[in-house]
């Protein structure tokens, strides 16, 4: 178990914006940064960090919190694995207590699997580095593909003995349940439950995710046995779906935001040259179909994707299918061919830095002329070919959200194809109206799918809750104001010559959170929603404790029950900078500009509220027994009436006083 001291040191070295700097591009907006939310599909920024507050809050989902709960959502970590990470990450130490075998049991299906996967990673290259075998064969291989010892290390290359059940054998032999070697694939159990390697005899490439852990492998066989496969993949599991992973996207996620482009190549090798090479921006999609989710993955640090093949034709042709779908995604897709015979990795294994970045350069075609340069050949004086070229073209062109950019491709596709914009808009506005229709059809039929029968008691609109909208207010001030001091405005009965009872106002500064107190506490008001009782609390034995109010360090030691509401509290007002209002002349007014009215006006609505209340009580209580001696509640509701007159002058001479 880690001690409170080393995770105290993670929670005050981590920086919310860094971590998160490394999973989504992030941008500037004012004091924050904004970015695509990394938990769904979104084309306009709702992901927000704020550096100060050292909290993030994603406005699609609703998931917010500290740097803990963002890789516990992001990366699905448990809380230890979450502070292991940011303690390997900012090179802390960590100082452990002793685990009770209750905790030990704690530990769920996916971390087993991980914690199975990782031994085998560590495993494979061992014996890639340290046995004979593996230096023979599978050393010797890496070698020859022109691989360096640190290129070997820095991807935790690795080999899987010939034997049977070598990799088995000592997974059992260290106590690694054989269940998990089986749900990771790692091991195949037969029909007469005996257990074999899946990989024997094969190079290995771990698959990470983009945090770091092993999800998976790829092995290749180094024998020409033509009945094996060549490559085999780690079968689906609890942790690894090929189809939302990239290979080495763990290793180029920083230069991929830095460099504001993502190479996409196809296999393993393609993408280790290339490191190695000195261009680190490079991922691949390991050999399968380009998916949604993957290039949801670079979408999250670039806008741009270049995509690279080698020089076979046929395959360039089944590979252009991918673009629509980068395009559909609303990213810029650039292509780049090598010459016949050569592949990312070939050409990079023979090329200099300095030339294989100038051959990026000149030969990254955008998608049109390069749809254009592969198809032209084909259609060269056929007409009916020539105008199915430009079909295809416009069909690729009305995957992109964007209507500018849609139009500026019209333009530049007229010019190569020599054809009037005015026929390339008409088609592509048919395909647009077609791809509306048929979105349309399609919710029809799942709202028809999942039509229910009508209650005939019809559905009355839900109020909004006035009780939890001031109280959740109450919590807002005190997390946003709470240390402030303000000057405020006290009512004083005194008596004057005439022996009257009069009002008289006298100003004071108090601490907002001390002001708060003292008026609920005066009124006796308890707030009724448990969860904000407990968060007005927590805040309250805070401020006496703490001497001053900070708020990373409040958050480090926030319970993780109160995590999400008071995410949401705090990060509600950053949510505005999403929009831009100030570039479009509208300026938005701060709260804390008139923090003692916006107190006082809480308090008082509140307290107006449930006088209020009390008086609709009393009402029913006398409608109810209308024969009986009603002469203490009536008088009881009057002098409510009279407290209620009292609020309202008050809140006439708050919102005068500040306005």
């Amino acid at each position: 178990m880690i001690s409170k001291a080393t995770i105290d040191t993670v929670f005050e070295t981590a920086r919310v914006e860094e971590v998160i700097g490394d999973f989504v591009q992030l941008k500037r907006a004012g004091s924050n940064f904004k970015g695509l939310s990394p938990f769904s599909d979104e084309r306009s920024p709702s992901f927000m960090v704020s550096p100060v507050k050292q909290i993030w809050k994603d406005f699609s989902s609703g998931k917010g919190g500290n740097v803990v709960a963002f890789l516990m959502e992001h990366e699905h970590f448990t809380y230890p694995e979450a502070i292991r990470y940011l303690a390997k990450k900012y090179n802390i130490a960590i100082e452990e207590t002793e685990q009770t075998q209750e905790e030990k049991a704690i530990t769920d299906v996916r971390e087993s699997m991980f914690l199975v996967s990782e031994f085998a990673k560590k495993y494979f290259h061992d014996t890639l580095i340290n046995s004979e075998e593996g230096k023979a064969i599978g050393y010797s291989y890496f070698k020859e593909r022109g691989f360096t010892h640190e290129t070997i290390k820095k991807f935790e290359l690795g080999y899987s003995p010939e034997q049977w059940d070598a990799f088995t054998k000592e997974a059992l032999g260290k106590a690694y349940n054989l269940e998990f070697l089986e749900s990771t694939g790692l091991t195949i159990v037969r029909e007469d439950k005996t257990p074999i390697d899946r990989f024997r005899g094969r190079v290995m490439f771990p698959i990470h995710s983009m945090s770091g852990r092993t999800l998976g492998f790829g092995g290749r066989i180094l024998t020409n046995d033509k009945k094996v496969a060549k490559y085999l993949n780690s079968p689906e599991s609890e942790i690894y779906h090929k189809s939302k992973v990239l290979y080495g996207i763990f290793q180029a996620k920083q230069a991929i935001a830095k460099q504001n482009n993502c190479y996409l190549v196809e296999g393993y090798t393609d993408v280790i040259q290339f490191h190695q090479a000195g261009i680190e921006n490079v991922v691949a999609s390991s050999g399968t179909a380009l998916t949604p989710d993957q290039i949801r993955l670079v979408n999250r640090l670039t806008k741009n994707i270049t995509v690279l093949y080698d020089g076979d034709a046929a395959g360039l042709r089944a590979s252009i299918r991918g673009i629509d779908l980068i395009l559909e995604e609303g990213m810029n897709v650039r292509v780049c061919t090598f010459p016949e015979g050569e592949d990312p990795d070939s050409f990079a294994r023979k090329s200099s830095y300095e030339d294989l970045v100038a051959y990026l350069e000149t030969n990254a075609k955008d998608f049109i002329q390069f749809k254009a340069s592969l198809l032209m050949d084909e259609a060269q004086n056929d007409p009916i070919k020539k105008a199915d070229l430009i079909r295809d073209m416009v069909t690729s062109i009305s995957k992109i959200p964007d209507r500018i950019k849609r139009e500026i491709y019209v333009q530049e596709c007229a010019r190569i194809m020599d054809i009037s914009e005015q026929v390339l808009l008409n088609t592509l506005a048919q395909l647009v109206q077609k791809d509306i229709s048929e979105a349309e059809k399609k919710i029809k039929q799942e709202q028809k799918a999942f039509e229910v029968i009508k209650d005939e008691n019809p559905i009355v609109t839900q109020k909004v809750d006035v009780l939890y909208e001031l109280e959740r207010k109450i919590i807002e001030i005190l997390l946003l104001y709470g240390d402030r001091t303000e000057e405020f405005e006290d009512v004083i009965l005194k008596t004057n010559e005439e022996g009257e009872i009069v009002e008289s106002t006298e100003k004071k500064d108090y601490k907002v959170y001390q002001r708060i107190y003292l008026s609920l506490q005066e009124d006796e008001v308890e707030l009724a929603n448990p969860l904000f009782l407990n968060i007005y609390n927590h805040l309250i034995n805070y401020y006496h404790q703490a001497e001053n109010f900070q708020m990373d360090q409040y958050l480090m030691h926030l319970e993780p029950e109160f995590t999400q509401e008071i995410t949401d509290i705090l990060m509600l007002e950053e949510q505005m900078a999403l929009h831009n209002w100030e570039s479009k002349q509208i300026i938005v007014k701060g709260k804390d500009q008139t923090v003692a009215q916006y107190v006082s006006e809480t308090i008082l609505t509140l307290r107006w509220f449930l006088v209020n209340r009390i008086i609709e009580d009393l009402k029913v209580s006398i409608a109810q027994e209308p024969e009986a001696d009603n002469t203490e509640p009536l008088s009881m509701a009057m002098d409510y009436y009279k407290l209620i007159g009292s609020f309202s002058k008050k809140l006439g001479r708050v919102m005068s006083r500040y306005s």
